[in-house]
């Protein structure tokens, strides 16, 4: 996260009335409200790649959204954007309106996110956001992609622990591949070139 732009505490119907004027995304968590980085242009075009990928494997039944979908986690009272977000099911969202207008939504049942990887933001991307992000019932899969090197990296929710792994701490399978190789996201069998593309 960034440094908060505005304090003492920020009600998320504020936050969102702010963020439809707004030309930097921010994140808000528990009434903070943090200006969100900019990405490099490789992150956007991994990102971009990331979405054409997973939509063009995934079956009809998922949709597959960009960055500019809200994420809302109840639990931890957080609003926030991934790079991608997969969607196996109709997509459920929390809406906050003031006199009559929607002042915005977020999505509330990912099944898969997908966050692109930067030097600023890995540590928060594999630690603190990904522990908010567990707290999801409905997420059954993280994917992380490098900018560093060609590497994916999924964690799995536990089918035979749902229960345990949905809990903060609790540890989630994972799988790595690299150049040449593919990785089950949502069963589907992705080609890690195919995310990279011919760049080196």
């Amino acid at each position: 996260m960034g440094a908060a732009f505005r304090r003492p505490y920020v009600t998320f119907a504020d936050y969102l009335a702010a963020e439809q004027s707004s030309d930097v995304k921010h994140e808000w968590f528990n009434g903070a409200v943090y200006a969100t980085s900019r990405g490099t242009p490789e992150h956007a075009r991994l990102s971009a790649q990331v979405v054409w990928v997973i939509r063009n494997s995934l079956s009809s039944e998922c949709n597959v959204y960009s960055s500019d979908l809200m994420l809302y986690v109840a639990e931890v009272q957080l609003s926030t954007y991934a790079d991608a977000t997969v969607v196996c099911s109709p997509l459920e969202t929390i809406t906050v309106k003031r006199n009559g207008k929607s002042l915005g939504e977020g999505g509330t049942n990912p099944t898969v996110i997908v966050e692109v990887l930067s030097e600023s933001t890995e540590r928060y991307d594999r630690e603190e956001k990904f522990a908010y992000y567990r707290t999801l019932p409905s997420l059954q899969e993280y994917v992380l992609v490098s900018q560093d090197e060609r590497a994916i990296e999924v964690f799995r929710r536990p089918s035979s622990r749902a229960f345990t792994a949905a809990l903060p701490g609790a540890r989630w399978d994972s799988e790595i591949a690299h150049t040449g190789g593919t990785i089950a996201i949502h069963g589907c069998a992705i080609e890690v070139d195919a995310i990279y593309g011919a760049r080196d």
